[in-house]
């Protein structure tokens, strides 16, 4: 049978990239170290290492192996850690996940605040990622709930988004933009300006519905000489290289120097949707549906 700890030495070998200090760092010697290598190799039935006296190569199935053991030694150290917080008499831990354009606004801090009084034995475990990112982490269990950017490109089968609401789309500009003395701008006159924030060829989310509502009017948004698709986007303004289509949440963040104006006479809309796996833990959906009844329940 192979052994947690013949992962664990596997693994440790490949990130320190040698078994002699693979061995220091685990405090054994390097024979006893090989010997449980080659043991699970016997037990695999196929090489993952191939070695001289000085080094190794991982073979196809030793990348896999790495990959897969990895993520499952992660996976152990998640549910020891909510195994603590059970004894200790909590009920588990949610790990939530938002995008840099999903702000904490006090809507969603609030409806969290309820959800946590209701379901009194959570503790959360809030991280920033991107929308895209989230619902893989979540299909693969690495998260519970995403707070996403809609849309989001690709499907998973086990993933369901829910809308929870809309917001107006704004220009954030630099203070001293021509623009920035305009009480309304449309989209249609953006299209000399730089834009701090292209879309990505692999993700969704907001920066993908801006383009394609910018194709809509015949100009795709001309990039600035910097980019960013996270929140620093707005201090990039603040220096004035460039402007960028925001939601109008990113008002609550904004540094000094960045005026917000309302685009298209705020016809243009973008939405946030919740991401949870269909069939989640029984703990996970009543937390999500807590969470839901007092996100309608407090309509900005």
């Amino acid at each position: 049978m192979i052994s947690l700890k013949q992962f664990k030495y596997f693994i440790e070998i490949v990130e320190a990239g040698s078994y002699s200090r693979a061995a220091e760092k685990l405090y054994i010697a390097q024979s006893a170290l090989s010997r449980q290598i080659k043991e699970l190799e016997d037990e695999l039935q196929t090489p993952l290492l191939t070695r001289d006296a000085r080094q190794f190569e991982l073979t196809p199935a030793g990348q896999l192996f790495f990959e897969r053991g990895k993520r499952i030694l992660e996976d152990i150290d998640d549910t020891l850690v909510q195994a603590r917080h059970v004894g200790k008499g909590a009920q588990g831990v949610i790990r939530l996940q938002h995008s840099s354009s999903v702000i904490l606004t006090p809507r969603i801090s609030n409806a969290l605040a309820r959800a946590l009084e209701v379901h009194a034995g959570v503790t959360l475990d809030v991280s920033m990622l991107p929308s895209e990112n989230q619902t893989l982490e979540i299909e693969e269990g690495r998260a519970d709930i995403g707070l996403v950017r809609l849309p989001t490109l690709r499907r998973h089968p086990h993933i369901q988004v829910q809308d929870i609401g809309s917001e107006k789309l704004m220009v954030a500009v630099p203070q001293h933009s021509p623009l920035a003395a305009l009480e309304n701008v449309d989209l249609a006159q953006l299209s000399e300006y730089a834009f701090i924030s292209i879309p990505h060829k692999d993700r969704g989310g907001l920066s993908y519905l801006v383009a394609n509502l910018c194709l809509e009017l015949g100009f795709f948004p001309k990039p600035a000489r910097a980019l960013s698709r996270k929140s620093s986007q707005l201090n990039l303004i603040a220096a004035g290289l460039g402007i960028a289509i925001v939601p109008e949440c990113m008002q609550l963040t904004a540094p000094p120097g960045v005026r917000f104006i309302t685009l298209s006479h705020g016809r243009l809309l973008t939405t946030v949707g919740m991401a949870t796996r269909r069939e989640a833990d029984p703990l996970v959906t009543a937390f999500a549906t807590t969470l839901l009844a007092g996100l309608d329940a407090i309509q900005t």
